[in-house]
């Protein structure tokens, strides 16, 4: 019985160790990346044109969304293929890098 038990509780400690592993080893944390490799995104206050100057054309310009209100300003976004940046009145407000692969684990994609 005690050999029983003794093989059932290396079996429980083997089968904890190897999970561990696979959790470590498994997915990417969107930060993780980002803290491996700082990107180099344009800084905030650029305007279009030096975005597009330094960084070339957007693969894709997405319309402005908001502006009903004065508290909500129109936001514009310009997606390139490893990141997307947001303007306010011509102006960038913000820049994110974009997921690498659909196993990263990071922002999730917008409906629009």
């Amino acid at each position: 019985m005690e050999r029983f038990s003794r093989s059932l509780v290396l079996t429980a400690v083997l089968l904890a160790s190897t999970a561990a592993v696979q959790a470590a080893t498994g997915d990417t944390l969107l930060i993780q990346r980002i803290q491996q490799k700082p990107a180099n995104l344009p800084a905030r206050g650029m305007t279009h044109a030096q975005v597009e100057a330094k960084y070339g054309a957007p693969g894709q310009r997405l319309p402005a969304v908001g502006g009903q209100k004065r508290a909500w300003p129109a936001i514009e976004r310009w997606v390139y293929p490893t990141f997307t940046v947001y303007f306010e009145q011509g102006r960038v407000i913000d820049a994110v890098v974009n997921q690498a692969s659909p196993n990263e684990i990071g922002p999730k994609p917008t409906t629009r």
